[in-house]
């Protein structure tokens, strides 16, 4: 691009007469519909018909389809259609191959390009084009009289040519010669459409496509296609032959020939200006001049269409875009080098880009791009010589003419034409305005804008081609607003009629209008007008050069206009300043660097050296130093030196010493955490999407590896932070005893010996498949060359290193690495082809959002923004700032130095101002003259730093020169300068090159050991980080900044010698984020800022020996320095804006030292300010004064003060301490009282950063909607502006809109390692295992990318955890302590007959049953306190406690988890089909129900092993049963049945590991509607699904349904073994019913090896179902057992409670229970809760034996979803969910009461258990007088005890003598509920009874069946029922007191 220069500032002196000329021009031009001709035009110029030459301006070569079509419509002037042709058949035999003649030749270009072929005289080579080849010439001799001249004129009629494949001459007609080599037409052949391209013979003698053939018509075409074919001839270098791009991916647009908006800006010097914005945001020597203000104002309506509209595509574009589609590319647009409109050629190697092209090569006649008529032009000799500079000229409009001659002193460069040809094709973005409508700006208005733009571009500035895109942008975005309005209301006809009225600036207008333009200019732009080709133009221009005439014009405009043809143009650029720095724009890096080399090395700069000792009066400046050297040599005692001694002696004597220096140690920030979480969600929802790209599941641990620049301070800074981090050790990747070659392992520089280290790492993530790797890229935008790039011999090793490392196929392809790129630029990563998805992109949060602190942070972060805020008008002293004396110098120099390169000059200048203000500071106080203001006020503060901090602590100085070479030439003059002034104990100086470490002098290492308190020996800073507080100038060198972090004592930060002509967005933006910063927010930034006058030392402030060059400083400088600009900011603090100015007063007071100083320095400073004033009306450069607060604010700040005092005198702390803040010295006499640690001041305020004034100019500039010009540049060297016509980016851009803007509107050039990611489904281009973290520099993503590894490894090691329920057993201290054991604590399986006589222990010990009754069993006398004390009140499911448990290899898994090992179980295994399942109907008749029961099995194929079917119809007739006596090792013989609802995500379903890969039969048993999702997530498993009439019942119905299938199933396999010889009691007769939240199982191993029989010992261990259920399958005589349980797993179990190795009790969540035995005792199926216990009752009162494994135990997982918690108690009424309490689920019948949703049994239980005692008053806490349940077990609550009794005859029930009840329950009592079994029960007077049934009848029938009114007492008011609908059939209750 254009390199440099801020915007466009400087305005027009115009006058009156031409303002009027303007205004009426302009009047004629923005007429709305048509545009009517200018005036001028109609007066003087002859119409001209043409057609515009736009059209074919903007086409690329090759597009044939459309070139033919518009052929067509020229040569055919009506628009009759196209007469058909019919090609001739071709003779019999002959060759009929594209490409190859009838005769059978070759004629393809590419095959015959070398060989010799016979040109007859008066012939010329020329290629056709074979609509069937559109990718070759074929080659023909044709004569030249039958071809055009140049202006496509005066070719004969007809055809004359030869075949040059197999010699055949004579060929009369075009259309006998096109059969003869296969043309193979489909419409009239002519030579017009086919011959295209004049063939050449290069420098090598190959035959090459020269120029196009310029036929009449097509002659604009012609020219362009020209243009594009040579410039992509001559830039493409030898790397990127072959490489073929396309740089606009946009369809051409439709060439109407008006462009009528164009001419608007001819009105630009006017007052009066157009709208079309072009110049809206002109900047006027930095600022708006007030004539744009209006401006701005008059048009800020108009200025912001939306760029990317509403509208719809139009449709297909006219006729002649036949071809055109929408998303079609115009792929054979050539590589050329439009690619970067910045600086083509910044990065190395940049193929097609004139980077490593030596200026010779861009010119002469090889090179010539543009092969036009005329006699080459001459360059003079001596041109460099005479001119200063060398001319750079841009090729503009048409042809360009040959340089021959001195071309060395000549740079041509073709972006400006490229920049045209760009401006000319409408992007995607705007085709929705419908692109046959619309036209681009024709060539003649590009030309006048351009003309306009240079007119107003101040002597100080360089055109930027990024400007004047913009331009040609908002010009023509302006001028089709009202097409695009119409467009809007009336959508145009296909072909819109074009009126050939409407006139543009024609090319006969142009040279005048221009001239006009140019003539307010002073000369600066020179307008040269050619009537026959550029040649006499640029020959004028050389003339005029020679002589001197263009002593001050910067640019010179050369237009070759004739009525007949289009544009020629070109412009120079003569001024030496702007020349210089385009010209050295133009070097890449490399190039950059060599040149400086070849200049430091063959000895030119010594010229610089001999003229700088010829300014200084004294003599040269080394001889002064020499003088100084001897004169005190022997006794420096000087106060500078003092301050060695001092931190020895301070600490000695133990008077004072400075208390504030710390280096910061590693601790997370809030938005570090904040970052690292979000990090975290990303790579869980990459885990979650159903990709699969990532299974956090399988994986067990975290390991990583960090990828840095090569640089070594990075390097070793990484190393740093991950050292304290402590993160190697949090991960368990590092024991105790880190050695930092371990930590070494962790970290990789990128150099060459990256690849070793990157194959250790590839080799362990392939080895580990279960450790997750995180390859972390940090400075990710370090180094994007392709590798395919980087094999050129003359690059560095390490180029495209990333991309041979990161991008190879082993990092893409393994399933365990995830790659972080983390950086601080991230817009070359987010192109169109990016590896990295939008999604996957997480950009650092902002502190603030909508006025609110998200983040509570300590410190704040200056970055970019808060420096470009600081120069704004209303701040603090600004932050940014530049050297105009030292830019004077510079520039003058470079025009007495046109040789040397800017950089050498720049170098040398600011080494001889350091040198000079050292000299000053050490006394020779003549050498003020020879520095500048800037460099001597950072001298003087580092030299006097060390000296105001007791401990010797001073400020750091960045010198940054990116030039190696450059920078040791500064060091070695510094170092010898500093040695001379005998100040080389006072600062160091450091040399900081990325290739090696920090080398710094052993006496200030010792000083950082003393600071640091290190006690090794052989300790070396080895980070900038490390340098915290030592004095010291760091010449900071290498091209790019590499991620170095700088310490905070960093006080100036002088960038005044980067490469200031390489304008890319991440250059600017690194080159300043080496300042970034932060300061604490207890101290305000501003008012930090205001004691910064009184930072420099008092002899500055008071002496008058620097007034003078105070005086002579340029008003920036004055602005800067101005001491009340910066005590202004006390009035507002934007560091916190809330904050009263009170608080921030009292913050400014406490930290002076005393009142009495704080009271001086503001005198001081009022002083101060008074004499700058007095200065200024001396008569100084320039005025100062409006940067001066009033006076009025002056007074109010010293009343603040004064008012302020009160609090300081009760707070004031000494002088040294550490909270002490900024004040310094201000008077001698204060100087020990108030001299303060400048590395505490430092700390506490951002740096001052000195930019090229280039630089700033582009950095403050800002556009209208406030973006600093720098964020519009072209982001990165590698990467392309998809198009010029994309829309500005906007200040209010977040970073993701950003990304979104980069990625739409960047491509990669092929030198990108993203060059080749492309593919037409653009989602497979992004990479899932791909993340993005991007933050501004510093500030702290390495501690965020740390943490989140922190937070991944705990989330993963969370993921392998699970929580588990853990509760001791309760009611413990109920069960009768009895000192018989029945077994020995080893015995392995119960005795039958030692287990028959153990009783049966009514009471529930598990803790999920906490708040139910308690069932008595005898009398018991329970404590009431104890019972209740021992219950939580609140809801049984949240209160219950978990732990943390690792899952062990033997857990149960829901579906989350994958591993090779169970993807055939899952039925996942994407290598099967997904497994099919068949539906089975299995009936079976219930006596209970009255009806018979019709289940449904799905059963997978891969299961129908455990089934009969039977045969020819395939009906399920049984699941096959083992024998008991069968034993196998890998068999479980149980059916496995888990009844679930819910949790078909969650449940733990998946057994594989439980069982350790056994066989074994699991059946889910779900409801009907939940069958789907379960089928859908467990596609592997039987599913038992239950009928619809169950979808709203509870658990109990589930396993009553399974109970009885069971049975019924051991029916059916007994009757079906019995044919095959098998006795019915052999079949096996146990299921399993299993939870589906058990996820563990632990046995519990006795070791009884004790010297005593009850001495023992037990461990528990993790082992695998299959081991337990084997265990209790092989059980002794197990079929004499109904129910077999084990233990629920708690951590607090005692050696008492496993003592006695089997229970008689209740068991629970996991039971084998033996169907045959329970025949004849049912699960309850209405039961919602308490089922087991209601069960464990039944079974045993049934006399059956209940054994409980007290050695094994089970763990429960706490699930959230599902289970009991899916039942939602809510009104029948209203859909609104409103909490209906217990107490409402019953009512009175008929009541007007809400019916409530929930089925009827579920209403009762939960009634019961929070409102019972309303039901039982006398029970309440009455535990000796239980409730007497019938037949049932119902929770009646936690407060009210129950006796269980069974009506069944031969029951074993508990003796019911001495128990008085206080209750009776009956609840659905049976036909064995008689009046003489109640009979037996004793009451107490006043005890309630209460009767559940399931209707009113059946309660009046009950109540009279069991005579209950004669011990009862009943009312009418004591019935109720369930709040249910008649339709759900609510349950009814009648309530009585025993009389």
């Amino acid at each position: 691009m254009l390199s440099m220069g801020n915007s466009y500032a400087g305005h027009f002196k115009t006058t009156r007469f031409e303002e009027v000329l303007h205004n009426s021009i302009e009047a004629s031009l923005r007429s709305n519909n048509l545009v009517p001709r200018p005036i001028f035009s109609q007066l003087y110029l002859e119409a001209e018909q043409q057609l515009s030459s736009l059209e074919a301006g903007s086409r690329a070569e090759n597009e044939d389809e459309e070139e033919e079509e518009e052929e067509e419509e020229e040569g055919s002037e009506s628009s009759s259609p196209p007469v058909s042709y019919q090609m001739k058949p071709p003779p019999e035999g002959c060759c009929t191959t594209d490409g190859f003649c009838q005769a059978g030749k070759d004629l393809r270009l590419v095959s015959i390009s070398n060989d010799h072929i016979e040109v007859p005289s008066g012939f010329l080579l020329v290629g056709a084009k074979s609509p069937n080849l559109p990718d070759h010439l074929l080659v023909c001799a044709v004569d030249k009289r039958f071809l055009p001249d140049d202006n496509g004129r005066n070719a004969l009629l007809g055809f004359s040519g030869n075949c040059v494949g197999c010699g055949k001459k004579g060929f009369c007609y075009f259309t006998e010669f096109s059969n003869h080599i296969n043309l193979k037409l489909t419409t009239q052949p002519k030579k017009q459409k086919h011959l295209k391209y004049y063939l050449v013979r290069n420098a090598q003698g190959a035959l090459t496509k020269g120029s196009v053939i310029c036929w009449k018509g097509a002659e604009f075409r012609g020219r362009q296609s020209s243009t594009s074919t040579c410039s992509s001839t001559l830039f493409q270098l030898p790397e990127s032959s072959g490489l073929s791009g396309s740089t606009s991916s946009e369809p051409l647009p439709a060439a109407n020939p008006s462009a009528p908006a164009g001419t608007q800006q001819t009105a630009a010097a006017t007052d009066h200006i157009p709208s079309t914005a072009a110049f809206s945001s002109a900047v006027y020597n930095g600022k708006e001049s007030p004539k744009q203000q209006l401006m701005k104002n008059n048009l800020s309506a108009l200025t912001r269409p939306s760029v990317l509209g509403t509208l719809t595509n139009s449709g297909p574009p006219k006729k002649r875009h036949k071809g055109w589609s929408p998303e079609s590319p115009s792929s054979t647009e050539t590589w050329n080098l439009q690619l970067n409109p910045q600086a083509p050629n910044r990065i190395k190697n940049d193929g097609g880009s004139l980077s490593s092209v030596p200026h010779s090569a861009l010119v002469g006649p090889a090179s010539s791009p543009m092969v036009a008529q005329g006699e080459p032009v001459s360059v003079p000799d001596n041109l460099l010589k005479i001119c200063k500079a060398k001319p750079v000229i841009f090729k503009g409009h048409g042809n360009f003419p040959y340089l021959c001659g001195n071309i060395n002193d000549v740079i041509v460069s073709p972006l400006l034409y490229t920049c045209y040809r760009n401006s000319q094709s409408l992007s995607r973005a705007y085709e929705q305005y419908g692109a046959s409508t619309i036209q681009p700006i024709s060539e003649e208005m590009q030309l006048l804008l351009t003309v306009y733009y240079l007119v107003q571009l101040a002597a100080d500035q360089v055109p930027l081609i990024e400007d004047l895109e913009q331009i040609f942008m908002r010009s023509w975005r302006e001028s089709h607003l009202s097409e695009i309005r119409q467009y809007q209301q009336a959508v145009p006809q296909a072909f819109p009629h074009v009126p050939s009225q409407i006139t543009p600036v024609t090319s006969a207008q142009l040279p005048w209008l221009a001239g006009l333009a140019a003539s307010s200019c002073n000369d600066s732009v020179h307008i040269i007008e050619c009537s026959y080709s550029l040649a006499e133009g640029l020959s004028e221009m050389f003339k005029l050069l020679i002589e001197g005439k263009l002593v001050k014009t910067n640019y010179v405009v050369i237009i070759c206009a004739s009525r007949n043809r289009a544009i020629d143009s070109c412009i120079v650029i003569t001024g030496k300043y702007q020349a210089r720095v385009l010209s050295e724009s133009m070097l890449s890096p490399s190039d950059y660097q060599k040149e400086v080399n070849y200049q430091l090395v063959t000895g030119k700069v010594e010229t610089l050296g001999s003229f700088f000792s010829t300014l200084c009066p004294e003599g040269d400046i080394d001889l002064l130093l020499e003088k100084f050297y001897q004169e005190n040599q022997g006794h420096i005692s000087s106060s500078l030196s003092a301050s060695v001694n001092k931190p020895t002696a301070v600490n000695g004597t133990g008077t004072a010493v400075c208390t504030s220096y710390e280096i910061e140690r590693h601790q997370i920030r809030p938005f570090q955490l904040a970052v690292a979480q979000k990090l975290l969600s990303h790579i869980c929802s990459i885990a979650d999407s159903s990709t699969q790209n990532l299974d956090l599941g399988s994986f067990e641990k975290i390991d990583f590896l960090i990828c840095v620049p090569p640089s070594e301070v990075t390097y070793q800074q990484t190393l740093f932070h991950l050292w304290h981090s402590g993160i190697l050790l949090e991960l368990g990747l590092e024991k105790e005893h880190l050695t930092k070659q371990r930590v070494e392992q962790y970290v990789m520089k990128l150099d060459a010996e990256a690849q070793i280290k990157f194959k250790v790492f590839l080799q362990n993530s392939m080895q580990n498949p279960h450790t997750l790797f995180v390859l972390i890229h940090d400075h990710a935008h370090w180094d994007l060359m392709s590798a395919m790039h980087s094999l050129y011999p003359q690059t560095e090793l390490s180029t495209g290193l990333v991309d041979r490392l990161l991008n190879c196929r082993e990092v893409k392809e393994a399933p365990n690495i995830v790659t972080l790129h983390v950086t601080s630029f991230p817009y070359a990563l987010q192109t169109q082809h990016t590896h990295i998805s939008p999604y996957n992109e997480i950009h650092w949060p902002s502190s603030y959002s909508n006025g609110v602190d998200l983040y509570h942070e300590n410190k704040k972060y200056f970055g970019l923004s808060e420096f470009i805020e600081s120069t704004l008008s209303g701040h603090s002293i600004p932050l940014l700032r530049y050297d105009s004396s030292f830019e004077a110098m510079v520039m003058a120099l470079g025009k007495r130095f046109p040789r040397l390169h800017s950089a050498v000059i720049r170098t040398f200048v600011l080494i001889q101002h350091y040198s000079a203000a050292m000299m000053a500071v050490c006394g020779l106080s003549q050498m003020k003259n020879y520095t500048s203001v800037e460099t001597l006020e950072i001298t003087q503060n580092l030299i006097n730093s060390s000296r105001q901090c007791p401990s010797g602590h001073g400020l750091m100085v960045v010198l940054r020169i990116p030039c190696i070479p450059l920078a040791a030439v500064a060091y070695e003059r510094l170092y010898n300068v500093r040695e001379r002034l005998a100040l080389e104990d006072n600062f160091e100086i450091i040399l900081g090159n990325p290739n090696s470490g920090i080398t710094i002098g052993k006496h200030f290492v010792e000083q950082l050991k003393i600071w640091q308190k290190i006690e090794d020996v052989d300790w070396r800073p080895q980070t900038y980080l490390e340098l915290e507080g030592l004095p010291c100038i760091l010449i900071f060198s290498g091209m790019d900044p590499q991620g170095e972090s700088l310490p905070r004592s960093l006080r100036y930060c002088d960038l005044r010698l980067i490469n200031s002509s390489s304008l890319v967005r991440t250059t600017l933006e690194q080159e300043l984020g080496l300042a970034a910063y932060f300061v604490s927010s207890e101290i305000h930034t501003e008012k930090a800022v205001v004691n910064d006058v009184l930072e420099s030392d008092p002899e500055k402030l008071s002496s008058t020996d620097n007034e003078d060059e105070e005086i002579a400083t340029e008003g920036s400088t004055s602005e800067k320095r101005s001491p009340m600009k910066r005590e202004r900011s006390c009035s507002h603090d934007s560091a916190s804006s809330s904050l009263s100015s009170k608080a921030s007063i009292t913050a400014f007071c406490t930290e002076s030292s005393s009142p009495q100083a704080l009271s001086n320095s503001t005198e001081e400073t009022t002083n101060n300010y008074e004499r700058q004033k007095q200065k200024v009306d001396k008569g100084a450069q320039t005025t100062i004064s409006k940067h001066l607060p009033p006076v009025t604010e002056q007074m109010d700040m010293k009343q603040n003060i004064k008012s302020a005092q009160v609090s300081i005198t009760s707070s004031s702390s000494s002088p040294f301490s550490s909270s002490s803040s900024s004040s310094a010295p201000t008077h001698n006499s204060f100087i020990l009282q108030t001299s303060q640690c400048s590395m505490t001041k430092a700390s506490k305020q951002p740096p001052i950063v000195f930019l090229p004034k280039l630089v700033y100019d582009i950095i403050t500039s800002t556009d209208s909607s406030g973006l600093p010009k720098s964020s519009s540049l072209l982001p990165y060297h590698s990467v392309m502006w998809a198009s010029s016509f994309r829309p500005l980016m906007s200040k209010m851009m977040t970073c993701t809109e950003q990304s979104l803007y980069y990625r739409q509107w960047t491509v990669p050039k092929p030198i990108h390692m993203d060059y080749n990611n492309r593919n037409e489904g653009r989602m497979d281009t992004f990479h899932p295992r791909r993340l993005l973290l991007s933050g501004p520099p510093q500030i702290g993503k390495t501690g965020a990318y740390l943490q989140f590894l922190s937070i991944l490894s705990r989330m993963l090691i969370r993921l392998t955890e699970v929580d588990v329920y853990d509760e001791e057993e309760i009611n413990i201290n109920i069960k009768e302590e009895s000192d018989q054991y029945y077994h020995q604590p080893g015995d392995m399986w119960p005795d039958l007959e030692i287990f028959k006589k153990m009783p049966f222990d009514y009471t529930i010990h598990d803790p999920k049953y906490e708040d139910a009754s308690l069932i008595c069993s005898k009398l018991q006398t329970i404590n009431s306190e104890d019972r209740s004390m021992s219950r939580r009140q609140e809801d049984m499911y949240t209160c219950h406690q978990t732990t943390r448990m690792r899952l062990s290899k033997y857990a149960a898994y829901n579906t989350y988890h994958h591993c090779e090992q169970c993807h055939q179980y899952m039925g996942f295994n994407p290598r099967y089909q997904i497994y099919e399942s068949t539906l089975h109907a299995f009936a079976f008749s219930y006596s209970m129900l009255g009806e018979e029961i019709q289940l449904h099995f799905i059963i997978p194929k891969s299961k129908e092993h455990h089934f009969v079917f039977s045969q020819p119809g395939r009906q399920l007739e049984s699941m096959r049963l083992p024998l008991v006596t069968d034993k196998s090792e890998d068999y479980i013989k149980s059916p496995t049945f888990t009844p679930t609802t819910g949790r078909h995500e969650h449940g733990l379903f998946n057994l594989y590991h439980a069982m350790d890969g056994a066989s074994h039969l699991h059946v889910l048993v779900v409801k009907e509607y939940e069958m789907a999702i379960y089928k859908k997530y467990w596609p592997n498993h039987i599913m038992l699904v239950l009928p619809s009439i169950f979808n709203s019942a509870g658990v109990g119905a589930a396993h009553f349904l399974i109970k009885e299938l069971s049975y019924h199933n051991l029916e059916l396999e007994r009757n079906r073994q019995e044919e095959l010889g098998i006795k019915p009691q052999d079949i096996w007769p146990f299921i399993v019913i299993s939870d589906d939240s058990c996820v563990m199982w632990n046995a519990v191993e006795v070791d009884c090896s004790g010297d005593r029989k009850s001495d023992y010992t037990w461990t528990e261990r993790n082992v695998s179902l299959k081991q337990i259920l084997q265990h209790i399958e092989a059980t002794p005589n197990v079929t004499h057992y109904a129910l077999i349980g084990m233990r629920k797993w708690s951590s607090k179990t005692n050696s008492a409670e496993i003592k006695e190795p089997f229970s008689c009790c209740h068991v629970h969540d996991f039971i084998m229970l033996n169907v045959d035995l329970t025949q004849n005792v049912q699960y309850n199926q209405n039961r919602f809760t308490c089922d087991d216990v209601d069960f464990n009752l039944r079974v045993h009162s049934a006399g059956l034996l209940i054994c409980r494994f007290n050695h094994f135990n089970v763990m429960k997982k706490q699930i959230a979803l599902g289970g009991q918690r899916s039942f939602h108690i809510k009104s029948k009424v209203s859909d609104t969910p409103v909490s209906i309490s217990p107490a409402q689920y019953i009512c009175a019948p008929d009541s007007k009461h809400t019916f409530l949703a929930a089925p009827a049994q579920l209403l009762l239980e939960k009634y019961l258990q929070y409102h019972s005692h309303r039901f039982f008053p006398l029970s309440l806490k009455n535990y000796s007088h239980p409730v007497l349940s019938v037949d049932s077990y119902l929770n009646l609550g936690p407060q009210i005890a129950v006796c269980y009794v069974s009506s069944r005859p031969h029951s074993l029930n508990i003796s019911p003598s001495g128990l008085t009840f206080s209750g009776l329950l009956l609840y659905l009592c049976d036909s064995f509920v008689v009046a003489s079994f109640l009979k037996k029960f004793h009451f107490l007077k006043g005890a309630t009874l209460c009767v559940i049934c399931q209707d009113r009848n059946s309660l009046r029938q009950t109540v009279v069946r069991l005579e209950l009114e004669d011990e009862w007492q009943f009312r009418l008011r004591d019935e109720f029922q369930t709040a249910n609908s008649k339709e759900d059939r609510p349950l009814f209750f009648l309530t009585g007191r025993h009389i």
